[in-house]
């Protein structure tokens, strides 16, 4: 048997299994690869909203990480739910330790239902010590914002902000455009030299909890077996176009999408 790719998610839990750790490794099987996980923070959560979230003290999310990467390590690493400016400089710190060269970060800042899930003053730790080290950064345009402190409303403001962001050492920026107007949602990639479009039909539904989690899963999972960004960003689309199509339509609230969704 030949070596299976590997992928570590750091990140948050999220109990209701949308989103968080539990949509990431789920991601990871379904598309094949072994995911192993380094836990930043606690959720009481579910499609209605996030009902408390308890952090990880330090040390013990970089020992999490230092005994995965030390044994079996990561052909590719992404990073969720960080919390805090400590969190953030010490998985920063890890990444670079061990070389990790694709890593994926997923500048998760506030939940589907509005609770703040990352510190006003981990902004600054976020741009300083993870983008450096970051293969791509993966906001949205709210995310987008705070990192640029820019307005983000056309294609052509995405533009100017991908460029913005590019510029805080990112090797690329992944600027996601669900939230703009539109039967299509088109996302641009930018390599600091060229753009790359990439869209699919929007799909009408409340049913969207973890898509940011399951997209950027589905992008590491891909650079974890090789796949080059480009084509890795058109699987990784497909991907969530898939799973929020055919979400089970669970909860009350903002439900998940469907991690056993099937792409050719």
């Amino acid at each position: 048997m030949s070596k299976i790719a590997t992928a570590l998610t750091i990140a948050g839990s999220d109990s209701g299994g949308g989103a968080g750790i539990q949509a990431d490794l789920k991601t990871f099987h379904q598309l094949g690869v072994y995911g192993m996980s380094a836990i930043t923070a606690v959720t009481a959560q579910n499609t209605l909203g996030v009902a408390g979230v308890y952090p990880i003290p330090v040390e013990a999310v970089s020992q999490q990480i230092r005994e995965v990467l030390r044994d079996i390590g990561a052909d590719a690493a992404k990073t969720g739910m960080l919390f805090d400016a400590a969190i953030i400089q010490a998985v920063a710190e890890e990444i670079g330790s061990f070389g990790i060269q694709k890593l994926v970060v997923d500048p998760v800042m506030v939940a589907k239902g509005g609770a703040k899930l990352l510190l006003d003053e981990a902004i600054a730790a976020l741009k300083q010590h993870l983008l450096p080290v970051a293969e791509v950064v993966t906001p949205n345009l709210p995310e987008a914002e705070c990192l640029t402190g820019m307005q983000i409303r056309t294609p052509d403001e995405m533009r100017e902000g991908a460029r913005a962001i590019h510029a805080l050492g990112v090797r690329n920026v992944l600027m996601k455009g669900g939230h703009l107007e539109g039967d299509v949602v088109v996302d641009m990639l930018f390599d600091g030299q060229a753009f790359y479009e990439i869209s699919h039909e929007r799909v009408q539904t409340r049913h969207t909890h973890g898509t940011g989690c399951t997209f950027s899963a589905a992008l590491t999972a891909e650079l974890a077996k090789g796949t080059a960004l480009v084509t890795a960003v058109e699987r990784a689309n497909r991907f969530i176009f898939e799973a929020i199509k055919t979400a089970p339509q669970l909860g009350g609230g903002h439900g998940p999408t469907n991690h056993w969704a099937v792409i050719a």
